[in-house]
């Protein structure tokens, strides 16, 4: 691992976030009558992709909103110069990772397309109007000029789009930044606003608006060997998500791949901890197998041109033992990732499994640093779920740690999936997913039974209101 390319500038990186920043900036008070701040914020925008596809649209969109004449269309181009902007920096940071690691870099098809349908006929184009409806009368208040009146238009939008299981996705999204935007309003008394992430969220939702851009994934199958690395999970209030990083072996003997595997589930607020797991067992067989450290032999499993697995129980059957710092040290270095779809490319979703090792550990300020060949990585231990064992003392006390390389906040960091220390002499391992299939563990085995306790309160709760 080149651990000091970690620490290189990467060319154009600073100029591309200064332009998304000025961007942002703008929607912090609003596109309505832009002041001339503002404007240098879309002007720049338009600059950045001049000389590309874009370049024609974004700058009368530019033009249009800095004279406050701005309408869907113009919001439309700006959202997806501000995320071909951000899907750059994506590629350019995932580049260097490569470099880093030095495996081979992901598949871009050959005539340089993305995979999705061209012709995708627009599905409730009714519904995606009135999003992107809610969407534009956002941008136009502004952060600083929201409301409740303004953030509960999305109430019945997001009610109809949760009726179409296609539509899921971004029902989803605008629901939580709904959630997010009345929990802060009004807008004008906030001391904070966190402008990157409303950005981030707002230019997503206006694009999945778009036909076509909800269309299911395009698929194959995969057939062969599973072998997991870790899970990562993804905890909210409201709801819960597992994602499993592995190597795919075909059975063919093609390239092994670097795969996932998610499932969701909604959860009340009052189950934490290890008990997010029964939440999630009852719909991925997969999680077992890496609780119990095995392979999973697959069968046909539809696998997204992502590297998605769309998990199905029918097409797995558990395999031989597989020790994951095992599969990390011979398989890892040769997987290849898939491609990453256009909407998916920013900075934020890089997550690239690695495994680091022969460094030394400090702390810095209750941060901990490992210190590999003189170059410094943080470990972001706040990523570390509470639902298992793997804890930031033993992160420290480690000699290997597999994790997820994620860039944030202008820094590469280390999220630890499992880590291996020395015990009596032997090679111990701790996962962050040990407890996913089920544990004897003490503190795993009071953790469930609270979260059982709590689900039993909360369905005792909901029959008394029902019956009443």
């Amino acid at each position: 691992m080149r651990a000091d390319l970690l620490l290189d500038d990467v060319d154009g990186l600073d100029e591309a976030l200064a332009v998304v920043d000025g961007f942002d900036a703008a929607l912090v008070g609003g596109l309505l009558r832009p002041q001339p701040g503002q404007a240098d914020g879309l002007a720049g925008l338009a600059d950045a992709v001049a000389g590309t596809p874009l370049a024609a649209r974004v700058a009368e969109a530019a033009e249009k909103t800095v004279a406050g004449a701005g309408d869907e269309e113009h919001f439309v181009a700006l959202a997806a110069a501000r995320t071909a902007l951000l899907g750059a920096v994506h590629d350019a940071l995932v580049l260097r990772v490569d470099e880093v690691v030095g495996r081979p870099a992901a598949d871009v098809p050959a005539d340089g397309t993305d995979a999705r349908p061209a012709d995708a006929p627009a599905h409730a184009p009714n519904l995606m109007v009135a999003a992107r409806s809610w969407l534009c009368d956002l941008a136009r208040a502004g952060w600083r000029g929201i409301d409740h009146d303004l953030v509960g238009g999305a109430a019945p939008v997001v009610s109809a789009l949760l009726a179409d299981p296609a539509l899921r996705r971004l029902a989803t999204l605008l629901d939580g930044f709904a959630a997010e935007l009345a929990a802060c309003c009004p807008g004008a008394a906030l001391e904070r606003v966190p402008v990157r992430r409303w950005a981030d969220l707002w230019s997503r939702a206006v694009l999945l608006t778009l036909p076509g851009a909800v269309s299911a994934p395009v698929t194959g199958s995969a057939t062969g060997r599973l072998l997991p690395l870790g899970v990562d999970v993804h905890e909210h209030a409201t709801a819960v998500q597992g994602q499993v990083h592995a190597v795919f072996e075909p059975a063919d003997g093609g390239v092994p791949r670097l795969v996932r595997a998610s499932v969701s589930a909604p959860k009340p607020d009052t189950v934490v901890g290890a008990g997010l797991w029964q939440l999630l067992r009852p719909h991925m067989s997969l999680l077992a197998a890496v609780g119990e450290g095995r392979a999973v032999e697959l069968e046909g499993m539809p696998v997204t041109a992502e590297g998605d697995l769309l998990w199905d129980d029918a097409c797995a059957r558990p395999g031989a033992e597989a020790d994951v710092f095992a599969t990390a040290r011979v398989a890892l270095p040769a997987a290849a990732a898939y491609a990453v779809s256009p909407l998916d490319r920013h900075p934020a979703r890089i997550a690239v499994p690695v495994l680091v090792e022969g460094y030394g550990v400090r702390e810095e300020d209750g941060v901990v640093v490992l210190d590999i060949a003189g170059c410094r990585l943080r470990v972001d231990t706040d990523r570390v779920p509470a639902a298992g064992p793997l804890a930031p003392k033993a992160v420290t006390a480690s000699g290997a740690c597999l994790g997820l390389l994620r860039w944030d906040a202008g820094e590469f960091l280390l999220q630890p999936l499992a880590v291996e220390r020395t015990a009596r002499g032997k090679a111990v391992a701790v996962h962050a997913g040990a407890w996913a299939g089920g544990t004897t563990d003490k503190a795993g085995v009071r953790a469930e039974k609270a979260a059982t306790d709590a689900v039993k309160v909360l369905r005792e709760r909901a029959g008394k209101l029902l019956r009443k």
